[in-house]
């Protein structure tokens, strides 16, 4: 299998070798491999992080502060520095880059996801090569609903915005693996994951991250994100020669998590996304298995409680009794209207409620299910 459109995202431990500053022998190498793969017409979105350490670089001089201010400045350095050495690199080979700076805010919004995803496509379609990063410089830590917190996270939307065929995760480790190799020199590298399971995300917590924010298990929810969306996903070492060639050709290399959906229409793979979820609702384990093995539609009476504040037409994410996200679809009742119909029959919502809209909280032609 050989892959058109590719988001790779560069890991912090990769990108600076595990030290405090940016490698640029290391950036250097994958830099030539997308400026190859691009001459082959390949369509390449970077996600990089890295962006931290360049800053303090830069402003080693400058003492180092923990208030949110500092962080904001230290971010708006940190982007630009970064990007002075991408466009340098790239330059080289005659290649013009562009920037976005992306906030969960900016594609919360139907509009607003419509409208970078048709920026991103254009972008590739002129043959510039992004650099996506998320906005800290406005998307600060104690908001957390305005950040994707990590560039896993991040490069799996992006994935998920431009209708990717691969998400390439690029890491200072091979893949995942049954241990930790940094500690267990006979762990053992799992070479496919066709399911996201229980087994597999304790796996992916016991391989911790040396330099970045996330580590394995924020790898895994990005594969699982993505994978949900239509993409397929490879965990390798990007420090391995000409990873990127060879990942693109289809090699058997890091660990593979193939897709498990046809590409969705836009619509479902902005509600999967979770940008857009208002709520939750938990359901229980009969309405689980109409959901997940039967394409039913989420009736009231399956429905233990609800979550958060949303209203009619908003998105809601499903969960499980565990509080696993099993989907998410568009409710056609407020959470006020399940606080009384919750657990009930259908036939009696229009007696509780004094209204009906339906006899389905979330139809199955509204919904997406993981």
């Amino acid at each position: 299998m050989s892959y058109h459109r590719i988001v790779a995202k560069f890991g912090t431990g990769l990108i600076t070798s595990g030290t405090d500053h940016l490698d640029l022998q290391v950036m250097s190498s994958l830099v030539e491999q997308i400026a190859l793969l691009h001459g082959q017409g390949k369509e390449i979105i970077i996600i990089s992080s890295g962006a931290i350490a360049s800053g303090r670089q830069k402003l080693k001089k400058v003492p180092e502060r923990k208030n949110t201010p500092f962080k904001q400045v230290l971010a708006s350095v940190c982007q630009s520095h970064l990007m002075y050495n991408y466009e340098q690199l790239f330059s080289q080979y005659d290649i013009t880059v562009a920037q976005a700076l992306l906030t969960k805010e900016d594609l919360s919004d139907r509009s607003g996801y419509l409208n970078a995803r048709k920026t991103l496509l254009a972008l590739i379609e002129l043959g510039i090569i992004c650099i996506v990063n998320e906005n800290d410089v406005v998307a600060i830590d104690e908001i957390a609903e305005l950040k994707f917190g990590d560039n896993d996270n991040l490069s799996a939307m992006v994935a998920n915005l431009v209708d990717a065929d691969l998400l390439a995760l690029l890491t200072d480790i091979g893949g995942l693996y049954i241990a930790d190799p940094r500690y267990n020199p006979e762990a053992q590298l799992i070479r496919r994951v066709d399911k996201i399971d229980a087994e597999v995300e304790r796996i992916a917590s016991n391989t911790a991250s040396r330099q970045g924010i996330g580590g394995m298990t924020t790898k895994i929810e990005a594969a699982r994100l993505a994978t949900c969306s239509g993409v397929n996903v490879i965990i390798a070492d990007g420090r391995e020669p000409d990873i990127l060639v060879r990942i693109s050709q289809g090699e058997d290399i890091g660990t593979f998590f193939p897709t498990q959906v046809n590409k969705m229409e836009s619509k479902k793979r902005w509600m999967l996304s979770g940008l857009a979820s208002k709520g939750k609702v938990t359901v229980d384990k009969g309405a689980v298995l109409a959901l997940k093995e039967h394409n039913k539609s989420l009736l009231p009476a399956g429905i233990m409680k609800a979550g958060g504040e949303f209203h009619r037409g908003d998105i809601v994410d499903i969960l499980d009794e565990k509080g696993k996200r099993i989907g998410c679809g568009i409710s056609n009742y407020s959470s006020s209207d399940l606080a009384i119909i919750g657990g009930k029959h259908s036939g009696k919502i229009l007696g509780l409620l004094g209204y009906d809209y339906g006899d389905e909280v979330v139809h199955r032609n509204n919904m997406v299910i993981l």
